[in-house]
């Protein structure tokens, strides 16, 4: 074989083809339409603009009052080269060779979409108090303007809206309505689901056995509800007040007042208790936070459940 061919065969080895440029070219010499949306990156931020790089004949540019509807949206921080970006197509040219584009009014053709989404995977959203309105709070989230009613601010009704302002909380979507531009958020719903959890696991963690201090707070004909932490409370059958018959167990007990109980059981999220299960001299734990875990499900019941829970966070 020849140098001259050899030389050929190298050069053909380093000279791309036509063919590796096609998808390429045919990509430069599209056309675009008002209205579609088009993806690109962001090649250089202004402070008055971004130029988008569309794999086109012409750079694409967003000016600064088509980039969000957030208010708290910062052409500086919020955005920067390298980013993947989906815009509108304003118009093909705005006068100076470039494609005029418009990134909010892409947020709302596909952030509905992704809202209706979340709202389906009840997906909690990281949302920042922008202001308070009456009856509410307004926030963003997904470039949207969305209303949390003070009614789902938190577990109880929210009086004073004030000092959620500028605080970020954890909300999740209950109303989408596209049509309507409504966009309605919960807290009180995060909030509630994370106390189950919170209240499960200090449950699913009471010790049996174990001999606390608590109070009756609550009276029936069946027994006594006795609180022996917060938000734990169980049942003290009436079999379980003392060692005789009682037709009621206010024959023995009134609401408020202090009582030694063994926890007998622990089932199904339901806590049973006994009075007379307490022997003299047992030793009683006055706090149960403090009491050894007898049951976890991926701690080692090594630790109090006050330590446990510190390795959790309920907002």
């Amino acid at each position: 074989m020849s140098e001259n061919t050899n030389s050929e065969e190298k050069l053909q080895e380093i000279i791309p083809s036509m063919d590796e440029f096609k998808d390429e070219l045919n990509r430069s010499f599209r056309s675009v339409k008002e209205g579609e949306l088009i993806t690109g990156t962001v090649i250089g931020v202004t402070d008055s603009e971004v130029m988008i790089d569309l794999g086109y004949y012409a750079e694409g540019i967003i000016k600064i009052t088509e980039l969000s509807n957030d208010p708290g949206f910062s052409i500086k921080t919020d955005i920067a080269a390298g980013d993947s970006i989906t815009a509108v197509v304003l118009r093909e040219d705005d006068g100076e060779g470039n494609v005029l584009l418009s990134l909010k009014q892409a947020h709302d053709i596909l952030s509905w979409e992704i809202l209706k989404e979340a709202m389906k995977n009840e997906t909690v959203y990281s949302c920042k108090i922008k202001e308070v309105v009456n009856s509410g709070v307004i926030t963003y989230v997904e470039g949207i303007r969305s209303f949390i009613p003070a009614s789902q601010l938190a577990l109880s009704y929210v009086e004073d809206l004030e000092p959620y302002k500028g605080k970020t909380i954890d909300a999740v979507v209950i109303t989408v309505d596209e049509d309507k531009k409504k966009l309605v958020l919960s807290a009180k719903q995060v909030a509630r689901e994370r106390a189950e959890k919170e209240h499960k696991l200090k449950v699913s963690s009471l010790q049996i056995g174990l001999v606390t201090s608590g109070v009756v707070e609550k009276l029936a004909p069946y027994g006594a509800f006795v609180k022996i932490g917060d938000d734990l409370s169980g049942l003290v059958h009436i079999s379980q007040i003392c060692g005789r018959h009682l037709k009621s167990p206010k024959e023995v007990l009134s609401e408020g007042q202090e009582v030694n109980v063994k926890i007998i059981d622990v089932k199904d999220g339901k806590i049973s208790l006994s009075i007379k299960a307490v022997e003299d001299k047992e030793d009683i734990v006055e706090d149960v936070k403090d009491a050894p875990i007898e049951y976890t499900e991926q701690e080692t019941a090594s630790t109090s459940l006050g330590a446990l829970l510190s390795n959790f966070k309920f907002d």
